[in-house]
């Protein structure tokens, strides 16, 4: 039973392992184990944070005449304050899906039936209580670090803080995500240098994060980095509750995490063609998968083992599973028929029913700036994007500078007849023309704050 005991699962099982299910002490010892490393990283209190479940959800988009199409098959879950759950899967599973349906951002076109509940209770998320990152990282490239995230302190933040206390709360959010050294650095883009991809990301996570949430959803953030990059990143966010003292609840889809970015999630929701393969501590997973015939070979990632096994897009190598060579379809099925009628997700139900039957307060919406304060410091931020970029501001000031003077020129002295009035009209003719027709120059820039809008709302 010693394995279960590990809290990392990065020892990979080898191919002649044994095939005995585990007993049932062996899968409470699991459970054990992920609450007292709970316990141990400062999350004793967590009546404080926010407790999410979610059971027999189901969600299915129109298919046209062939009915609706499910993405989502009856999944089931929970996450809680101070651990980390990984979603994973191989692409097309519903990883985002089922993201988007937790964090309330379906599109009204998609159906959605089942249970979400957030702490016991049918609610929405309240502002300021869950904050989202999506996988793009959607931030004005002029901008500096600092100027970034401060910004969106003095949006994002109430007007009963004074502007030092939002600064405050900027400067300390860059430090606990490890930004302090590119504080004065610009964001950078196409064309522009700028931070890093891991330090964009990191920006893009001090940005939702000022708020303080109690409930952080992440979307693939690690996605477009290198193995480095993604442990550091994962690693700033797994130690955000010993900076802040915050009982963070934590969900992220990840697609190929390393082992050691594997090493940091507490939970693992692992889901093939819309189906739950597996749900529970990522300790207990390696020894599920070998004892249900399906080891990982030595050597081996066993977050990549596990997306192998149930990742069907593309034709391999039979499984040599309980009865021999299995197709991969077969496999999924196997793996979620023994993992419904397996102690584990009796486990997973109790702590579910738990989690509903506890008492728990309703969330609080919290409050933002006022309407004209945003529209000052919206516009302060709109003229430094443009002061800063050459083509969109100097360029164009050098253009109108020269057509004013060619005019000028063309039309001086014209004096005063009956064809310099007809010479005039014309003038302004063509001024207006042009004026209406130049301003679809500023249509990039509308475009570009609208997805920060759009990223950030």
């Amino acid at each position: 039973m010693s394995y279960l005991l590990q809290p990392h699962a990065n020892d990979c099982e080898p191919n002649n392992s044994s095939k005995i299910l585990p007993t049932i002490s062996e899968f409470h010892t699991t459970f054990d184990v992920e609450a007292m490393k709970s316990i141990e990283t400062g999350e004793a209190n967590q009546e404080e944070g926010v407790f999410l479940t979610w059971k027999d959800l189901w969600v299915t988009v129109s298919n046209g005449k062939n009915g609706r199409k499910p993405i989502l098959e009856g999944v089931k879950g929970y996450a809680k304050p101070g651990q980390l759950l990984a979603i994973m899967g191989p692409s097309g599973c519903g990883k985002s899906t089922l993201l988007d349906a937790l964090a309330g951002r379906l599109s009204s076109k998609i159906k959605q039936t089942g249970n979400i509940l957030i702490n016991g209770h049918k609610q929405a998320l309240a502002y300021g209580t869950s904050a989202y990152v999506t996988e793009d990282d959607t931030i004005l490239t002029t901008l500096t670090v600092g100027e970034a995230v401060y910004y969106s302190a003095q949006l994002q933040l109430p007007d009963s803080m004074s502007k030092s206390e939002k600064k405050d709360r900027a400067d300390f959010t860059i430090r606990e995500m490890g930004l302090q050294d590119a504080v004065d650095t610009r964001i950078g883009g196409c064309g522009s240098k700028g931070i890093s991809g891991g330090q964009k990301r990191r920006v893009s996570i001090c940005i939702e994060i000022l708020t303080r949430p109690k409930l952080l959803f992440l979307d693939e953030p690690t996605s477009g980095l290198d193995s480095a990059a993604s442990y550091y990143v994962m690693s700033r966010i797994s130690s955000l509750n010993q900076k802040d003292g915050i009982q963070r609840t934590i969900i992220a889809s990840i697609h190929q995490p390393s082992n050691e970015v594997f090493q940091l999630f507490h939970n693992l929701c692992l889901l093939s063609s819309g189906k739950t393969v597996y749900f529970g501590p990522v300790s207990a997973a390696n020894k599920f998968f070998s004892s249900n015939g399906f080891p990982c070979p030595s050597l081996q990632n066993p977050s990549d083992h596990f997306v192998k096994t149930v990742n069907k897009d593309f034709v391999q190598d039979t499984e040599k599973g309980l009865a021999g060579g299995l197709s991969t379809e077969e496999s999924i099925h196997i793996l979620a028929k023994l993992y419904d009628s397996s102690e584990i997700n009796h486990q997973v139900e109790k702590e579910i029913a738990q989690i509903i039957e506890r008492d728990s307060v309703s969330m609080v919406n919290g409050s933002h700036a006022n309407f004209y304060t945003q529209c000052l410091i919206l516009t302060r931020r709109s003229f430094l994007n443009m002061y800063r970029e050459v083509g969109y501001y100097w360029l164009r000031l050098l253009i109108y500078g020269a057509l004013a003077l060619s005019l000028g020129t063309m039309f001086f002295d014209i004096g005063s007849s009956s064809e310099s009035i007809q010479a005039r009209g014309s003038l302004l003719v063509f001024v207006v023309t042009f004026l209406t027709f130049i301003t679809v120059g500023g249509f990039p820039s509308f475009v570009e704050d609208m997805k920060v809008k759009v990223a950030f709302k």
